[in-house]
């Protein structure tokens, strides 16, 4: 049987810090997941419908919750026909599962999710999982998608979930203010590291290191293991795989 690996993108992975989603990236991705593919069973967990839209309109309006949410029902189906025309010329074919938070807590719906989850893995899908953040707001306002990629990973009870980030990983201080800052390869307890957190976030992502050291919480409990990766390197899972990249590997607790 496959190992499960689940690769969460965020939107400043999928944009390469600019204003535009960048096809090369999401070429890069599924070239990766053609050659991983091989070995184990790839779900993708991607943000980047409020970037996506964004790189085609503008909605008048304040730029509050409401415009957000809108902003993602307009580029959520873009997104993922960009996704579509880029993989299928790998021979890849793509299913969209749009997940609420709430879903998790219900049995009947958890239960929906593995069913569809594996039937699509079965039939050599990808399932592109985002927040549905058109009745959510969680995800917006906080998390770019980094928690609703642990609660999956603990759902299907994967072997790995990688966060793809603009960052190598989690740091001794800030990079980008600090120059002696260390890059720290392995976290055992994430409680020790959570003053590390800072809130700093990119143009267009909305998740911070906070927001990844709950997805290790989850993931801990889970007995799931966890890295963070700098997804704008080339081939960054395949490298990190091979042991190529340097980046933060937050070791699988105890499942209880």
């Amino acid at each position: 049987m496959k190992e499960k690996i689940i690769i969460k993108i965020g939107s400043s992975t999928l944009t390469r810090g600019t204003d535009q989603i960048s096809r090369g990236k999401i070429e890069d991705l599924a070239r990766q997941i053609l050659t991983l593919r091989e070995t184990y069973e790839i779900v993708l967990v991607s943000s980047g419908a409020i970037a996506t839209a964004k790189q085609f309109m503008h909605l008048a309006g304040t730029d509050g919750l409401a415009v957000k949410q809108a902003m993602a029902a307009i580029g959520q189906p873009i997104l993922l026909r960009i996704y579509q025309e880029v993989f299928s010329d790998f021979g890849l074919q793509v299913a969209q599962c749009l997940l609420h938070s709430q879903d998790f807590d219900l049995p009947q719906s958890r239960e929906n999710i593995v069913n569809t989850l594996d039937i699509l893995l079965k039939n050599g899908y990808v399932p592109i999982i985002n927040e549905n953040d058109t009745v959510a707001t969680e995800e917006i306002k906080f998390g770019d998608n980094d928690k609703l990629a642990a609660l999956t990973a603990a759902l299907l009870r994967v072997n790995l979930l990688v966060l793809a980030s603009d960052i190598n990983g989690l740091y001794s201080s800030d990079p980008k203010a600090d120059p002696q800052a260390q890059l720290i390869e392995i976290v055992d307890d994430v409680d020790r590291v959570r003053h590390l957190a800072g809130d700093s976030r990119s143009a267009h992502g909305t998740g911070g290191m906070r927001s990844k050291l709950t997805a290790a919480e989850i993931c801990s409990r889970a007995g799931i293991e966890m890295w963070i990766v700098n997804g704008r390197e080339e081939r960054f899972v395949a490298r990190a795989l091979a042991g190529e990249l340097s980046f933060t590997r937050f070791k699988a607790g105890v499942a209880s």
